[in-house]
């Protein structure tokens, strides 16, 4: 049975150390209440540390995970899989993405996951009508959201083009076009909707499905507040293109023609040169790394050493969810680059856990998300994970490596109870409604691949 957050945690992560024991009461706005530091009704073992923002998600795709894995030509890339994308998004529907979206926000929930920003381009029906309600597709990603408990960042995203060249958008691409007026009339309506789980952004595509113009237009728009994310130089065609057409790679023509800060999100950014890195980090802004779907599409190795020593923010994402687990995608950012570089630890700073410095860095995501989270402090959302002292990976765990065994040892979820905005979701493991979400998650399955 679920329970408000009100307990005394016997470990409890707060300024980058452990200490305990600590109340935890979370009050009816669903935040931390200013009685944080003191005892507070049952003491419940375990490691409490906060949540893990996922920040770059299509939930949609999880219905395709694992069938783009057949050998189609000598040149597999990024690029045929989009093919394959491009097939299951047209069968989907407002009730299908409701279903399938629920399912995976409660595995990100069991996992650890306790907000989501989500990328949303599928806005019409398969053919680019609009919907009765044209904000039908975004609404049951609202919903789904609700249903499982996560917080959520909607980021309507606008695709306006088929290219750098200006070509329209294909017969497969019209679902997910947009004029700029009923985008911007898209992003108020939601706007209006905002409370404590749901906080709205908007997104772009990318560089080559929106033009110069457009951008601008839509950032003097909308709230200069708002969370801004786009998909950037994931891809060596797309940094060859804009190259050729722009004059500049991606991520400096984005530096040097918008305003971009802490409030952006630059998902992927992989191939990015020595001058882009320093005033990527220098800007403030949060490069977006999924390293699970960087490595099946064969995008690239994102340079993480160089980042991280110019003081670059980052976080993690799950983006085509072939998994989903934050400690998968930790694990292999720091995997991705001891393969590379042929040494160990390479995220750890100075004589550090890698853990704790990669938890570190994904915790602090407010600005990409919008709403005040990832610490356990006085005000902050009360967004808490309990991790299990009982599971076979933190058996014995202390203070000084319970973080690096939950990221690099735990084959099953060491997670035990999790909270969001003070209302627990998750309880030994298990999300609260998983029976009832997986049902539904298989009768939309089975609707998208009838055969």
């Amino acid at each position: 049975m679920s329970r408000p957050l009100d307990c005394n945690a016997a470990r409890m992560w707060q300024d980058n150390a452990w200490s305990g024991p600590c109340g935890l009461r979370a009050d009816a706005a669903g935040n931390l209440q200013t009685e944080v530091n003191a005892a507070a009704g049952v003491e419940q073992s375990g490691w409490f540390c906060p949540g893990v923002p996922n920040l770059h998600s299509h939930a949609f795709q999880r219905a395709m995970a694992g069938m783009a894995e057949r050998r189609g030509s000598s040149d597999d890339s990024f690029w045929t899989w989009r093919e394959t994308m491009y097939q299951v998004a047209a069968r989907f529907d407002p009730d299908t993405l409701r279903a399938v979206a629920t399912q995976v926000y409660a595995e990100m929930l069991e996992a650890g996951y306790t907000h989501v920003c989500e990328f949303h381009y599928l806005h019409h029906d398969p053919a680019g009508r609009r919907y009765a309600d044209p904000a039908a597709m975004s609404l049951a990603i609202i919903e789904a959201a609700e249903r499982a408990g996560i917080g959520l960042t909607l980021l309507p995203t606008l695709y306006q083009r088929g290219g750098f060249d200006d070509r329209a958008l294909s017969a497969r691409q019209q679902r997910f076009g947009h004029g700029i007026d009923e985008y911007c009339a898209l992003i108020e309506r939601l706007n209006g909707m905002q409370h404590a789980r749901l906080r709205v952004g908007i997104a772009f595509h990318s560089l080559r499905a929106v033009a110069p113009a457009m951008l601008r237009t839509v950032l003097d728009a909308v709230d200069q507040h708002a969370p801004v994310h786009i998909h950037i130089a994931e891809q060596q065609v797309e940094v060859d293109e804009c190259i050729a057409l722009y004059g500049a790679r991606p991520v400096r023509w984005l530096l040097d023609h918008l305003p971009v800060d802490q409030r952006w999100a630059l998902v992927h950014a992989t191939h990015c040169d020595a001058g882009e890195l320093r005033d990527l980090a220098a800007s403030g802004a949060t490069a977006v790394l999924c390293p699970s779907t960087e490595a099946n599409l064969g995008d690239g190795l994102f340079d993480l050493p160089a980042y991280l020593a110019h003081g670059g923010r980052l976080g993690i994402g799950s983006d085509s969810q072939v998994s989903i687990a934050p400690t998968e995608e930790l694990r292999w950012l720091e995997y991705g680059q001891r393969l590379r570089l042929q040494q160990r630890n390479i995220a750890a700073v100075g004589a550090g856990s890698v853990a704790q410095a990669l938890l570190a860095k994904s915790w602090d995501a407010a600005a990409v998300c919008g709403v005040d989270l990832g610490a356990l402090r006085v005000g902050a959302r009360a967004d808490v994970l309990a991790l299990d002292p009982d599971a076979s990976s933190l058996v014995g765990a202390g203070s000084t490596d319970v973080l690096d065994r939950w990221v690099f040892c735990a084959q099953r979820s060491a997670v035990r109870d999790v909270w969001v905005a003070g209302e627990q979701v998750v309880a030994a493991g298990r999300h609260r409604d998983s029976e009832a979400i997986a049902r539904q998650y298989r009768a939309a399955l089975k609707r998208l691949w009838p055969a």
